[in-house]
């Protein structure tokens, strides 16, 4: 079962865009969507670079080194150069606050 940590209010990240976020483990991206929010690793598969720096296609990341890109919905990879998926972490709205979900 996840532990949810409290990111920001919905309001702060506008449609089509991200903030970082540090669980205190890894960095995080959260992304609005159409309304909808995501939250995958700012980290990419291919080199370690941070995702944070790139751009949004539709629901995909695109990686600013060198163009790999991933779905936010799901963290997997859509176009190499990267191979390995990204991990993506379940969010939730509550009280009007966005919560991500991770490991305890």
């Amino acid at each position: 079962m996840p532990h949810w940590l409290q990111v920001c209010l919905k309001e702060d990240i506008p449609e089509g865009q991200w903030i970082t976020f540090d669980t205190g483990e890894e960095e995080l991206l959260i992304i609005n969507v159409k309304d909808e929010f995501y939250a995958v690793q700012d980290l990419c598969t291919h080199d370690g670079g941070n995702l944070a720096e790139g751009e949004l296609e539709g629901d995909e990341i695109v990686c600013p080194r060198h163009g790999a890109r991933f779905c936010v919905k799901t963290g997997a990879v859509t176009t190499p150069p990267a191979y390995e998926d990204i991990k993506a972490y379940p969010v939730r709205i509550q009280a009007g606050y966005i919560e991500v979900g991770v490991d305890e």
